[in-house]
């Protein structure tokens, strides 16, 4: 199954919202799993110094870029509108 990279920056002082949905994008990820979308890898994009949260990075196994896009478009963090740019690139792990 492919692999898909998606780079998600918060829109401007959305790291109050973010936290509040915390936990609903947590039950959406465990929910997809189920569906057959598995997350790989994800975290917070943080500035510099760390002590800002930016945005998101997930790597997601996917069956097709459509259902890629559909994960993201459902994405508590999409719907919250705590996402702004979002980019979707298919992605090929390399090992080492």
């Amino acid at each position: 199954m492919p692999l898909f990279a998606i780079y998600a920056l918060d829109r401007p002082d959305a790291l109050a919202l973010r936290l509040e949905h915390d936990a609903a994008r947590r039950a959406y990820v465990e929910e997809q799993e189920l569906a057959g979308i598995k997350v790989v890898l994800s975290g917070p994009l943080q500035s510099d110094n760390g002590e800002e949260m930016l945005g998101s990075l997930v790597i997601v196994e996917a069956p097709s870029r459509a259902a890629a896009d559909h994960f993201v478009a459902n994405d508590p963090f999409t719907l919250e509108r705590i996402w702004g740019e979002i980019q979707i690139h298919r992605f090929y792990r390399r090992k080492g």
